[in-house]
């Protein structure tokens, strides 16, 4: 490797070094704000880096990891959403410092480590590196309130489930590198035109990691994890998981779908378009049931990665930027989101039940005129980004004539309304009308003086929200430069 190649790496090597520095920092000191200004100190360093490794790309650093634009613009969206969820952790274990929640500021560095890793991936080992990478770092944050029973056994479910995906993915890899003997993705086309290629073999390899894909995206019929997962995780762990981890195989799925030349397979796109269909469907369907706020945000969230997979589906060069800037809409969105419900967390209840909301504007204004901005970008409402990526889709969708996928979108999303409004209403109804809701047990919600660090995440995140759907178009054009110049 020469000095370039370190320099195009910086992004990757600065968030290493901030899960290093933490790690010291604890040594040196124990506290619980010493370690997260190091963490958000180092994860500005590696924002700050992208600047530095931009310019050198597109390059192939190994074999492994190709630093380029798109890349490049994945990491930084990581990177941008683990400096939230750090934010939203320091307030969140403000008033839990028997947690001792030092180590979650090594662990979430380290995730978007093995995130930026997928974003990056131009090969099946360095694929597999950063997954387990990412995945061993959710094992602990999923599971780090220990004293929670609910917690520990999210933790635990999701350990099994992730451990026997990863398994099917390493069949699947295996099978593909004895067929084509390669494990570099760029190699595939040729490699599969190439004589003695079985086709049955192919199949059943792309079918094998299909399963591991579907499991970490939380796709349907791989998506039973979800919900139980969100409900037990701390809620700034949950928008972690519904935002970086998602984001990051996304990533990972909309590069190797252009460089492994599988974009041109019939088979592939119909089980894609099909799992796509019935990700939005199910997702929404099953939150109408929910009475609870964290489990309606995970069944939101298989559906709006059902959406995100029409432009996958399409595979031109305006659906890569629709699927870009779909998923910067959604993860601002959902990290305000969960960034609502840190908020209203105390000790012992991390206020998920619906009821915990009943009245909230009466007495949380600002709080609930947040989460309605949130919701309303959810349920794609004009004047929010949410509209306006989803019709970015629709738009990306109807260029490529996939009309059975744009059809189900608009109607599920039409579907996914009502399940919103039921959590905008709990917000507005008065404490003392009746509702079909039944109260949370009573428990005092925060002071009303929240902490620095929740107010102005919150507050920056509503008006990104906010400014995108109103004034879309920078924010456009810069994704698709950057999208544009992926290799």
């Amino acid at each position: 490797m020469t000095s370039t190649d370190l320099l195009a790496l910086s992004p990757l090597l600065s968030i290493a070094a901030t899960a290093v520095a933490v790690m010291l920092a604890i040594s040196v000191r124990r506290s619980h704000p010493f370690a997260a200004a190091t963490a958000t100190v180092g994860l500005c360093a590696a924002l700050a880096s992208l600047f530095i490794a931009a310019p050198l790309g597109p390059r192939d650093v190994t074999p492994l990891l190709r630093i380029d634009p798109a890349g490049l613009f994945f990491t930084g969206l990581i990177v941008l959403a683990s400096l939230v969820v750090v934010l939203l952790c320091h307030g969140y274990y403000r008033d839990r410092e028997a947690a001792r929640p030092e180590e979650l500021y090594i662990l979430v560095p380290t995730a978007a480590l093995g995130s930026a890793v997928l974003a990056c991936a131009s090969h099946f080992a360095s694929f597999f590196l950063g997954l387990e990478l990412l995945s061993v770092a959710l094992y602990g944050l999923v599971s780090y309130e220990r004293g929670a029973e609910i917690s520990i056994e999210a933790g635990i479910k999701y350990l099994v489930l992730a451990g026997v995906s990863a398994s099917f993915l390493l069949l699947g890899m295996a099978m593909a590198y004895f067929e084509l003997g390669t494990m570099d993705f760029r190699r595939f086309p040729a490699a599969m035109a190439g004589p003695g290629v079985a086709p049955s073999v192919i199949g059943a390899a792309v079918a094998l990691i299909a399963v591991g894909v579907g499991f970490k995206l939380a796709l349907v019929p791989f998506h039973m994890w979800t919900p139980d997962v969100y409900e037990g995780a701390p809620a700034p762990v949950s928008a972690f998981v519904a935002t970086v981890s998602k984001g990051a195989m996304f990533a990972f799925l909309l590069q190797f779908f252009d460089r492994s030349g599988l974009r041109g397979d019939g088979s592939v796109l119909l089980v894609l378009a099909t799992v796509a269909a019935a990700s939005m469907v199910a997702g929404n369907l099953l939150a109408l049931f929910q009475a609870n706020v964290k489990r309606i945000l995970a069944y939101s969230s298989i559906a709006h990665l059902g959406y995100l997979l029409v432009p996958l589906e399409a595979g031109h060069a305006m659906a890569r930027s629709a699927a870009a800037f779909y998923l910067v809409v959604y993860f601002a969105t959902m990290l305000g989101a969960f960034g609502v419900v840190t908020v209203l967390s105390t000790p012992g209840n991390d206020r998920g039940d619906l009821g915990s909301y009943r009245g909230l504007f009466w007495r949380r204004p600002m709080v609930a005129g947040i989460f309605t901005v949130m919701l309303l970008s959810l349920a794609g409402i004009p004047l929010t980004a949410g509209f306006v990526g989803k019709f970015y889709l629709v738009a990306a969708g109807v260029s490529a004539s996939l009309w059975p996928l744009v059809f189900v979108l608009v109607i599920t999303s039409v579907i996914g309304l009502f399940y919103y409004l039921r959590v905008l209403i709990a917000l507005f109804s008065r404490m003392d009308a009746p509702t079909g809701e039944a109260p949370a047990p009573s428990s005092p919600d925060r002071p009303s003086c929240t902490p620095g660090s929740l107010s102005w995440t919150l507050a920056g995140l509503t008006v990104a929200v906010i400014a995108i759907g109103c004034f879309p178009a920078p924010l456009l054009r810069f994704v698709q430069s950057m999208m544009g110049g992926g290799g």
